[in-house]
């Protein structure tokens, strides 16, 4: 089977730490059949001369084409639209790697979307093309914030029912799939892997020594986009509220983004014993958790993010909020849920967890999630699944 992969969420020369779950469910996809990776580039006139949009400039400079873990990976640039371009991104983006895709006439079996739009949109839209099926790859933001939207959402309700099969990384996006057409036969759960052998528990002391942190007292760990849609504002403002019932406590952000200075500066203003530490190579990821007490995500929205996975597979518990998936995999003995956007609720739960004491082996024995060639398996079968649906409906 040949597969051809268009996503705008892969990492690349500039952002090599970009989406590390897709690249490796996709490089361990490369050992089960053929794979070509489209990890597309935004690109609009001028983009360097507008400072907010600097990030598509620095893009600019990523090669045509690149080898990351073994995948061959293009980087075709695609019309990009800032504010104003939601309704039309799906048809501007099909059309920006429509010349891309049409080398792959005759050399391809399966075209793969990741990312609902304007990726799973033109995937249906170049398979069509091309004469092979679809298969749309669901994730989080893209069906619980984007595909809210009035013009995405048109183009869903379209798109969505003609892809042969849709994969969702959690429950919640199931039902999400199911709400916009998709009759759910046709709808996989396709759980993202953990590397059990880099996430696992570990010595906390140990840990801490390795990252040159204090040995005594508890400390909550953050590990993500530093926005206010993932709370990390939250988590600042609701950590400061209980540090003073918490002795010797420190919050660690791990993580850049586009609101990180303005965080900062809030984390400043509100305690010194909030640091802010940037973004780290996942490698380091394993370590950190280890060195932690507990990690926080108090999320807006969420798919299933594979952080808390992680972290509960390192065996430490876990404060998240009620949001996508995480519900189906934190239970009462792995950590707190609490409702997004709740600062009481928040401040009362960090209290609790880092004051409540429990067996790391216990919380990493109860995580029951694939590995990532178990994770790329079930992938690999969609696929296989929409080959063989399209083939009986047109031999019918």
């Amino acid at each position: 089977m040949r597969v051809l992969i268009v996503t705008k969420i892969f990492p690349n020369q500039a952002e090599p730490l970009s989406s590390p779950f897709n690249r490796r469910q996709f490089a361990a996809l490369s050992r089960l059949c053929d794979v070509e990776v489209l990890a597309t580039i935004p690109w609009f006139p001028a983009a360097g001369a507008f400072r907010r949009w600097s990030s598509v400039a620095t893009l600019s400079n990523v090669p045509e084409s690149e080898s990351i873990d073994g995948l061959r990976v293009k980087h075709p640039r695609y019309v990009f639209l800032p504010k104003i371009g939601h309704g039309v991104a799906g048809p501007l983006y099909a059309a920006s790697l429509a010349p891309a895709a049409l080398s792959y006439a005759g050399r391809i079996d399966v075209v793969l979307g990741s990312w609902a739009y304007p990726d799973g949109f033109a995937a249906v839209v170049l398979a069509q093309t091309l004469g092979v099926p679809a298969v749309i790859k669901l994730h989080g933001s893209d069906m619980n914030v984007v595909a809210k939207w009035s013009g995405p959402r048109r183009c869903l309700k379209w798109a969505l029912p003609r892809a042969e099969r849709v994969v969702a990384v959690s429950g919640a996006l199931v039902e999400a799939a199911a709400a916009l057409g998709v009759p759910r036969e046709r709808i996989d759960l396709v759980p993202n892997g953990i590397d059990r052998n880099k996430f696992k528990p570990r010595d906390r002391a140990e840990a801490r020594r390795e990252l040159g942190l204090p040995l005594a007292g508890p400390i909550l760990l953050y590990i993500g986009h530093v926005t206010q849609a993932k709370g990390a504002f939250d988590l600042v403002r609701a950590y400061a509220a209980a540090e003073p019932r918490l002795p010797n406590a420190r919050l660690i952000l791990v993580g850049d983004g586009a609101e990180l200075e303005s965080c900062k500066k809030l984390g400043q203003e509100l305690s010194d014993t909030i640091s802010f530490v940037g973004a780290q190579s996942h490698d380091r990821i394993p370590t950190w958790l280890a060195a932690c007490d507990a990690l926080a995500l108090p999320s807006w929205n969420e798919g299933m993010p594979n952080v808390v996975l992680e972290a509960l597979a390192s065996g430490r518990r876990v404060v998240a909020t009620r949001v996508g998936g995480i519900p189906e995999v934190l239970s009462a003995e792995l950590g707190i849920l609490v409702p997004p956007r709740d600062l009481g609720a928040l401040e009362g739960a960090l209290e609790t967890i880092l004051t409540e004491s429990y067996e790391p082996s216990a919380i990493s024995a109860q995580l029951d999630r694939p590995d990532w060639d178990g994770s790329a398996r079930l992938l690999h079968q969609s696929l296989l699944s929409a080959l063989q649906s399209r083939a009986t409906r047109e031999a019918a």
